[in-house]
């Protein structure tokens, strides 16, 4: 008996947790069970023929929003290659409506509801030792017989440590789980769904955090929905991870920013640069809209919080905004990313609304006038108060929000050229419809050449400032990476040339000319040309933990 439990990743450097999860729960039936992960871009031959060359006798899917067209797909071919099989699901995906994925899906066997440990254990027993009947089995659907039952939620400190062996997660992100479940209701999200939060003990949590620590694993992504909202918890894991720091691991945490305490406040200001990153659901600011949905949130003790990690240059922080939530119409939402556009995060996301089965937006849909696509993963399209245009407007800002601001390439250049327009959402507003007149939001630029095109705007916007936009586009450039050959609109340098030998260090450094103080490009001396030239050097071995900007050094 051999059965396989598959995980289809967005990328190779990711991992599904759920699959170790269920395996290292049903220890006893380590012997019978085996996981296969691909990724989205696996083509689906290349794994129907990896599935059949594994000769399973049972496969379970880990279903999500990103996998389930994927899956969907594999379902027909798998038992004309297989005949016999036996096919599970299990996730967030198919939990909600079982009935009807398996009435579309003659296949399938049946479909494990919600968390999933216990009852794959009991499907082990029921597939190695034929003790059980399946009817008896809780937690699952089946085609004949429908739900066997609602299974009771677990101690989370019966779970067993799933990464015992780290060599199989090697070069991947670890996603490592302390809590389970949300105290809050946020109608758009899943979690709400789960009425308790449910703690993992802290001094598990601290054992099994050794492990990664003694392997030095790059990061490890805390799958907590709401990490901070027990604050013993949360200080006590972030006073052993920075004593116990090994000056490589990064921690991702998602966080409520309103509800951190001046004692956590002060840890986090202590924590070694590049150490943490924290991911801060805003989702809007608009206060209909968050009643609305039921999220309680206040935005100026988030706002306080914020610029205060912000100040301490230690932590990465990560903002998101959600758009086509009920309430919040295309002016509503200009302001919301405005005000949180100004806290100045090292990202900022702006989402779409996901109406996943299960949630209570899911249930409202229909009277927000929410429209939305049919497969997953079911993002909006329209709703009463944002049209079908405004959300594609929202799109083409989302896109040069990713290349030119969230890529941290263009930092400098773009402090300077939101002068120019009357708020921040108005220069991606109008760097998009300048994408699109150009033709470049159907043919994608290369990395290269966003630069020129950004100097194009820039200059079409501002004129009068080309010379500094050409020179700051330069720094930018140069604090990334060491060029082989100079850009084309770098400001011309042959009559240093000479002085510029002079000042040259090793391979690995550069040494550029700037007639402008472009490193001050957040100060009024950005605009003070000089006649004789900064000699700035960039050192690469050197980086901001952060924002893995080369150390410049003024010569």
């Amino acid at each position: 008996m051999k059965v396989l439990l598959v995980a289809v990743n967005a990328k190779y450097i990711h991992s599904n947790p759920a699959v170790y999860c269920l395996r290292a729960y049903a220890a006893e039936f380590q012997e019978y069970i085996e996981i296969a992960e691909y990724t989205m871009n696996n083509r689906i031959e290349a794994i129907l023929a990896d599935l059949f060359q594994r000769r399973p006798q049972v496969i379970a899917f880990s279903c999500y929003i990103w996998n389930w067209k994927v899956i969907q797909e594999l379902l027909p071919e798998i038992p004309k290659v297989m005949p016999g099989i036996h096919i599970w699901l299990g996730g967030p995906e198919v939990s909600f409506d079982a009935p009807e994925i398996l009435a579309c899906f003659p296949q399938l066997t049946g479909i494990m509801l919600g968390e999933g440990e216990e009852t794959f254990r009991e499907l082990m027993e029921y597939y190695c030792n034929s003790s059980k009947e399946l009817t008896n089995v809780s937690g699952i659907c089946l085609p004949d017989s429908g739900a066997t039952g609602t299974r009771a939620l677990g101690n989370l400190d019966s779970f067993p440590f799933p990464y015992e062996n780290m060599e199989e997660f090697r070069n991947r992100i670890i996603y490592y789980e302390s809590s389970r479940g949300c105290p809050f209701r946020c109608s758009y999200c899943l979690s709400s769904i789960d009425k308790s939060v449910r703690l993992r003990s802290l001094d598990l949590v601290k054992q099994e955090l050794l492990v990664f620590l003694e392997q030095k694993v790059p990061q490890v992504k805390f799958v907590d929905r709401t990490f901070n909202c027990n604050h013993a918890h949360a200080l006590g894991i972030w006073r052993f991870l920075k004593e116990h720091d090994n000056g490589v691991t990064n921690f991702h945490f998602e966080i409520a920013a309103d509800l951190l305490n001046e004692e956590e406040l002060s840890l986090l200001e202590t924590l070694r640069p590049g150490m943490v990153q924290l991911e801060i659901g805003v989702q809007s600011t608009n206060l209909q809209t968050l009643r609305e949905i039921h999220r309680t949130a206040d935005f100026e003790r988030l706002k306080e919080a914020v610029l205060r990690i912000r100040n301490g240059k230690n932590i990465h922080i990560h903002l998101d905004l959600i758009a086509g939530l009920p309430m919040e119409d295309y002016d509503s939402f200009v302001t919301s990313f405005n005000m949180v556009y100004f806290l100045g995060p090292d990202q900022l996301q702006l989402g779409f609304l996901k109406v996943l089965k299960g949630s209570c937006m899911y249930e409202k849909a229909e009277v927000y006038g929410i429209s939305y696509h049919s497969a997953a993963p079911y993002e909006v399209l329209y709703s009463k108060w944002l049209s079908y245009e405004e959300v594609l407007k929202l799109k083409r800002v989302e896109e040069m929000l990713e290349v030119y601001y969230n890529s941290r390439q263009f930092t400098n250049t773009l402090r300077v050229l939101e002068q120019v327009f009357p708020h921040p959402f108005r220069l991606y507003e109008e760097l998009a419809s300048y994408y699109e007149a150009q033709g470049f939001a159907v043919n994608s630029p290369a990395r290269s050449r966003r630069y020129e095109i950004l100097l194009e705007f820039a200059v079409l916007k501002d004129g009068q400032r080309e010379a500094l936009y050409r020179e700051l586009l330069t720094f930018d450039l140069y604090l990334r990476e060491k060029c082989k050959s100079r850009p084309a609109f770098a400001t011309d340098r042959t009559p240093f040339r000479d002085a510029l030998r002079s000042r040259e260090g090793d391979k690995k450094e550069h040494v550029e000319i700037f007639f402008y103080p472009v490193w001050e490009s957040g100060r009024e001396t950005v605009e003070k040309r000089r006649r004789e030239p900064y000699f700035v050097r960039f050192c690469y071995e050197k980086r901001d933990p952060l924002s893995h900007n080369a150390e410049i050094t003024i010569l």
